[in-house]
């Protein structure tokens, strides 16, 4: 592969295949921190129904804390 601009060291088949596995593993990511955000709300001692204000502030706070957490380790 070779392009005004890019040299590239490894064949296009590899370098496409890491592509896809590092979208893959950032998906997969949010969708632990997603998960984690909703059983943390779902665990709380009161209701909060699902679409109202309250459970929307919640899942960006818990699912933002869950990110970050996790970008740490």
């Amino acid at each position: 592969m070779q392009n005004r601009n890019v040299d590239a060291v490894q064949p296009e088949e590899r370098i496409l295949r890491e592509i896809k596995r590092t979208i893959t593993d950032e998906l997969k990511f949010e969708d632990e921190a997603d998960a984690a955000a909703r059983r943390t709300i779902q665990s709380l001692s009161r209701r909060v129904p699902e679409g109202s204000r309250e459970w929307d502030v919640l899942y960006r706070k818990y699912f933002e804390e869950e990110m970050n957490r996790r970008k740490k380790v």
